[in-house]
């Protein structure tokens, strides 16, 4: 590799790493300043909030991985022109493709990197923080279905309760029916649902079970208790808002195959989650392209007008990427456009923008 690649990829990296180091301290000191009050309201453990604090670190870097790219390549590419070096690479006779391939293979390794933290690390991470959110910063607030839960257990089994209280793990009025080649089987009832941990059974409270033969016949089978075993977990019935975002990617994938076959009404915000794993390594590269086509040429105002026009772009990007999410979430929209469609328009920028930076 020549000399001008190490130089700018040393300064790519080193600069990338030292926005993290400089931006995440002061997202931690803002983040806990804000709530310091009801971490000691509720008593929470030293070792919890420290084991929060890390989560909460992996979960922001991955949440804001590429503006922080961004942010740095336009700053150390901006302080280049300045100084005319970039100036001086090109007149040399290098051409600005040229000039443009340590930041690729910067970018490539960056999104290498951003691709095991989104498949692996930032999954367990973002189920600590969630867990420690949820069990005492935010209490109060829903974050299962509760409600007339109506789910397809496995192929065969359909399964509706009126309410359920995940704490006492307790559902009302449970209704199972059963098919086989279409044709209802049995359908169970009870006043109540509750999962006993000792031995993995479900109780049953007024148990009543109507079964049905070939021809029409009726069975009936009642009985004050009836302890079964279901083919379903208890955390099938009302999965957590943020399960997709604890999944490793191939626990992620069966996952949602199995929200489909069960009619879950939150595959747009499962599938969101899956794709966005691919579309933030690629960000990096057009987020790069669009950096470097910004900030190589020296302007009259100097960096400040660099960093103004890239802080602009990133928050017109975080406002796509968040608004086609929520869409994708609560509507019909298709989650994968709604992740790629901000890509797509920057992609479109970027080549627009190197066009011109060739110039």
């Amino acid at each position: 590799m020549k000399i001008l690649d190490w130089y700018i990829l040393k300064r790519y990296l080193f600069t990338f790493l030292m926005m993290l180091l400089l931006f995440i301290p002061i997202a931690i000191m803002v983040h806990l300043a804000e709530k310091i009050g009801k971490i000691i309201e509720n008593e929470v453990p030293f070792d919890a909030v420290a084991e929060y604090l890390l989560n909460f670190t992996i979960y922001f870097a991955n949440l804001l991985f590429p503006l922080f790219l961004f942010l740095s390549v336009i700053f150390f590419t901006s302080k280049l022109a300045n100084n005319t070096e970039i100036v001086a690479f090109l007149s040399s006779g290098v051409s600005f493709t040229r000039f443009l391939r340590p930041y690729i293979i910067g970018a490539t390794i960056i999104a290498g990197l951003a691709l095991i933290l989104g498949m692996f690390l930032a999954p367990k991470a973002s189920q600590g923080f969630n867990e420690f959110k949820y069990k005492y910063l935010s209490r109060n607030k829903k974050i299962q279905e509760t409600r007339d839960v109506f789910r397809r257990i496995t192929d065969n089994d359909i399964i509706y309760v009126s309410s359920y209280d995940p704490k006492s793990k307790r559902g009302q009025n449970f209704t199972l029916e059963h098919f086989e080649d279409n044709r209802l089987q049995y359908k169970i009832f009870a006043s109540s649902i509750r999962y006993v941990e000792e031995d993995s059974t479900y109780r049953l409270s007024s148990y009543y079970k109507r079964s049905y033969d070939s021809i029409g016949n009726v069975t009936v089978e009642e009985k004050r208790r009836m302890f079964v075993e279901f083919a379903f977990d208890v955390e099938d019935l009302t999965p957590v808002n943020y399960i997709a975002e604890t999944k490793p990617y191939h626990e992620l994938v069966d996952f949602i195959d199995k929200e489909k076959a069960r009619g879950s009404s939150n595959i747009g915000r499962y599938e969101v989650v899956k794709y966005k794993k691919w579309s933030l390594p690629a960000s990096v590269f057009i987020l790069t392209i669009i950096a470097v086509a910004v900030s190589s040429i020296k302007r009259r105002g100097g960096m400040g007008v660099n960093l103004a026009f890239g802080i602009t772009i990133a928050m017109i990007y975080v406002f796509f990427d968040k608004i086609f999410g929520v869409m994708a979430e609560q509507s019909n929209f298709s989650p994968l456009i709604a992740v790629w469609f901000p890509n797509i328009i920057f992609g479109i920028l970027a080549i627009y923008l190197l066009y011109n930076a060739k110039r």
